[in-house]
């Protein structure tokens, strides 16, 4: 059993950068791909980035690779998710989930059994 808990979340203007944190509360990391997904309002769950489980191995939807880094330190059952360069089209709840096949990549939500509550990110124009 894993339980996840984001952080980091809140309101920002365009243009500005947030830090979210996943903490494995139950459970250990190192043992999963770790991914974020989110869902703005109204619209499907979509896969953001993914990391394998040692960290070497990252992957990431196309409009956010460039402003977006997903790391983890698995001494810490943490995985983060930089976001720079926020846009307004980022708004959205994000979620933290967990995969266990460890080599990571996959962007299904169904490859993914372990979620987190969500953190919602809003930008402002």
């Amino acid at each position: 059993q894993v339980q996840l808990v984001e952080s980091g979340g809140g309101l920002v203007q365009a243009g500005g950068s947030l830090r979210l944190s996943c903490v494995v509360s139950v459970g250990t990391l190192s043992t999963h791909a770790m991914g974020w997904f989110r869902q703005a309002l109204g619209k499907e769950c979509e896969f953001v980035a993914s990391v394998s489980w040692s960290g070497q191995t990252t992957y990431y939807v196309d409009d956010v690779k460039s402003r977006f880094t997903i790391d983890r330190e698995n001494a810490k059952n943490t995985v983060y998710l930089q976001m720079n360069r926020l846009k307004p089209e980022d708004t959205a709840v994000y979620y933290c989930a967990a995969d266990g096949y460890r080599l990571g990549g996959r962007r299904g939500a169904d490859d993914y059994g372990y979620w987190g509550q969500g953190t919602q990110v809003t930008v402002a124009a």
